[in-house]
């Protein structure tokens, strides 16, 4: 697929930020970013850190990662939380803890390292249709597809909105298949009272960088399953139960101990952090109420969210151009907005050349493929503030304004 980009001369040309560094002495140079990485309280870390230098005890489950998994675990609510190094190991060992067979049905509209983690694990995954509004799995479709190879279900929380858990785990019961869920967004979420950690047979999620509570890279599986909780951590550790003792199939997929310090740090402000993206999602959705063609997400206000992303959705019916063409016209402007999950997928390698073999596979998918080309994910986080969120809508509306009324769109996309 070939996406060909707008040139107009009276708009904006494209920078590459890694050129063209911003400038303290001028607001407009700043580089946003979807994904800036928030950053704890540096007291806090600091001290930790001291602690690992003096005990010289660097992984291996030390004491700063115990200290971590029981702030986990408390956190969340939830009996077990293992620590891993990141969050698509995590979803492998989820995988081979289940004891999983053939296919699993998991979304196409999510990051590509969940069916990876799957294929990864010699299954097959079966790519299932979401639901417009919420965007996380359709649970009607997940039940068509469930045959007698079908040994899981992999529901994708995204955005900081919960899957349907409770039909999905009425499907998984009926069906007699197991429920996991990839978590990587939903870290401070709830759904029905009940924080994101205790749904399903076990939930995976992600403290990467880019993520709103970061340990720099790491992630964590959270589960109330005594039996599966001892094995994932056989496994975490290439199967030792003891030393010299080897008595399951394992890797390494430990986290270290700086990476721990780090998540303790964030923990010590996470409550100023989830109050900036409530902030910084408010004056958002203040600025571009009204703009025509571009819809803001909105989130259960009967839910706990942690208003991680700045979600819109750009119709270029209305909106007078295109979700991609406004995306390169904010990058011209030092504005990284995201499409994701573009294109879908099903549509990315190695997927695409099994759904082409086969014709007949099920995966015609309207509801995801319309939000690959809608889909526009916007700055946030702790190192953006209420002047840079202004200068975003600003040039929304600007290039709207210049553009959006006009007949010059982005070429559509074309097969190749």
């Amino acid at each position: 697929m070939n996406h060909r980009l707008p040139n107009h001369p009276d708009l904006p040309r494209p920078v590459d930020p890694r050129k063209a560094p911003s400038r303290p002495d001028d607001p407009s140079s700043k580089v946003l970013h979807v994904g800036g990485p928030n950053v704890g309280d540096r007291a806090v870390f600091d001290r930790y850190v001291d602690q690992i230098f003096d005990r010289r005890w660097f992984t291996n489950g030390g004491e700063v990662v115990q200290k971590f998994e029981q702030k986990l675990q408390q956190y969340l609510g939830v009996k077990h939380c293992i620590t891993v190094c990141n969050a698509t190991i995590g979803l492998q060992l989820a995988c081979h803890a289940l004891n999983l067979t053939g296919e699993v049905i998991v979304p196409a509209f999510t990051f590509v390292a969940t069916p990876h983690a799957v294929q990864w694990e010699g299954l097959k995954p079966v790519f299932a249709d979401v639901d417009p509004v919420t965007h996380t799995v359709d649970a009607e479709h997940v039940e068509s597809l469930i045959n007698e190879n079908t040994s899981a279900i992999l529901g994708v929380h995204l955005w900081g909105t919960p899957c349907n858990t409770q039909r999905l785990a009425e499907v998984a019961q009926r069906h007699q298949v197991s429920l996991f869920y990839d978590a990587a967004h939903a870290f401070g979420c709830s759904n029905g009272g009940k924080m994101i950690g205790n749904f399903g047979n076990c939930e995976v999620f992600s403290f990467h960088a880019t993520k709103f509570f970061n340990t720099f890279e790491g992630g964590a599986i959270a589960t109330n399953d005594d039996a599966l909780a001892h094995k994932i951590r056989l496994m975490q550790n290439f199967g030792f139960a003891a030393m010299d003792q080897v008595v399951h199939l394992g890797t390494n997929a430990k986290m270290p101990e700086v990476c721990a310090a780090m998540g303790l740090s964030v923990f010590a402000n996470i409550d100023d952090i989830l109050q900036c993206n409530r902030r910084n999602y408010q004056t958002y959705a203040r600025l571009l109420n009204g703009v025509p063609g571009l819809n803001l997400m909105s989130y259960n206000s009967q839910q706990q969210t942690n208003y991680q992303y700045i979600v819109t959705e750009v119709d270029e019916a209305d909106f007078g151009l295109s979700r991609d063409a406004l995306m390169y016209h904010l990058h011209g402007a030092g504005i990284r907005a995201r499409r994701y999950f573009f294109p879908g997928c099903h549509r990315m390698q190695p997927y695409l050349s099994r759904r082409n073999e086969s014709p007949g596979a099920p995966e015609s998918l309207p509801q995801t493929e319309r939000l690959c080309d809608r889909v526009l994910c916007l700055p946030t986080g702790n190192c953006v503030d209420e002047s840079d969120i202004h200068r975003v809508c600003k040039t929304i509306q600007s290039v709207r304004d210049r553009r959006g009324l006009s007949n010059l769109h982005a070429p559509r996309r074309v097969a190749g």
